[in-house]
């Protein structure tokens, strides 16, 4: 079962969310204790290549997915060999096998190895190792690796965490620090960053600049901005927008700042599977505003090709504010470990 992100994981002023988050942390405590021992023990193996990890510290919702697309996006250009590895997560499909976009469904390989496909190579695989090993075998001499800080299979030549930089009200993107289920870090924030590399900070575009405050808690290491830009413009005409990804909260203010008629909204769990019967009611619901249904692309390539007949896909993209010096961030790293 699929649970929606708490929001109490992010609001500040609040005594129901501050009892809950006291009531957990005995938990959080304990799954620290095991990512930081699982970490700890691992061997990472060199898989002949040159591996860029593009992870985050909280549970979903930082924009690491697009990130990886848009590091693909940049070395592929650039006329290096990249390609992504992936967990699949939310697939049946255990792997090592590479997607393929005809072919393969997100039932199959997952929502977000879909996503990647589109634009270059990408493998699954439950195994990371395997799964690299597959890829270098299949001509890949540069390993993009979603998801992967917490994962210490691999050799890394770059870690990268995502952080979502967008922060509203009484929101505050790290919680109070605590571990999951106390809160939405996967590890403590000190450790997280002790072995990354560089910090690539999420933005919306109607967000001006990341907030000191936040960029303080990075100490030296290097920051990079992104920008969430999407690729065109919403469709016209009333919509009623719904999205099964770990923060949906955002998708509706993003709609709604670029300028879609959203008269409804409908959030779902992250990675949610759309059956008939859920299609049936957000159609009706749409039917009663006499109004559209638009979602993101994440949730639509989990629809069925009949499903995605009635509803339109609105595609976001990773934009790094400082491409050139991103870029060589990246270059000067991998030269430096060959």
């Amino acid at each position: 079962m699929r649970l929606n992100t708490p929001r109490w994981w992010y609001v500040r002023d609040s005594s129901h969310a501050r009892l809950t988050r006291t009531l957990l942390k005995p938990l959080g405590w304990a799954w620290a204790g095991v990512t930081a021992r699982r970490i700890a023990r691992a061997a990472p193996v060199d898989p002949g290549c040159a591996v860029i990890s593009v992870g985050n510290l909280t549970v979903g919702g930082s924009g690491k997915t697009p990130v990886a697309r848009e590091i693909l996006r940049l070395l592929r250009a650039a006329g290096v060999e990249a390609q992504g590895l992936s967990r699949g997560y939310g697939g049946r499909l255990e792997g090592p096998v590479r997607v393929d976009p005809t072919a393969h469904t997100a039932a199959d390989v997952g929502d977000e190895p879909l996503m990647l496909a589109q634009g270059a190579p990408v493998w699954i695989a439950r195994d990371r190792i395997a799964g690299a090993r597959a890829a270098v075998h299949g001509g890949a001499r540069t390993l993009v690796l979603d998801d992967g800080h917490q994962n210490p299979a691999l050799k890394k030549t770059v870690s990268l965490v995502v952080v979502d930089g967008e922060t509203r009200g009484d929101e505050w993107p790290f919680g109070d620090g605590s571990v999951f289920p106390s809160g939405p870090m996967r590890e403590p924030l000190k450790a997280g960053l002790a072995r990354a590399d560089a910090v690539v900070v999420m933005l919306p575009t109607d967000v001006e600049t990341a907030d000191p405050e936040l960029l303080e808690t990075f100490g030296a290491l290097p920051v990079f901005v992104a920008r969430l830009t999407p690729e065109g413009p919403p469709p016209t005409g009333p919509q009623v927008g719904f999205a099964g990804i770990a923060k949906p909260w955002k998708v509706e203010r993003s709609l709604k700042a670029a300028g879609c008629d959203l008269v409804d909204f409908v959030p779902f769990p992250d990675h949610a599977a759309y059956g008939a019967d859920t299609l049936a009611f957000l159609a009706d619901r749409a039917a009663v505003y006499e109004a559209g249904l638009v979602t993101t692309e994440k949730d639509w390539v989990r629809l069925t090709p009949e499903q995605r007949a009635g509803v339109s896909a609105w595609p976001v993209v990773a934009r790094f504010e400082d491409q050139a010096g991103f870029t060589a961030f990246l270059n000067k790293r991998i030269q430096s470990a060959r």
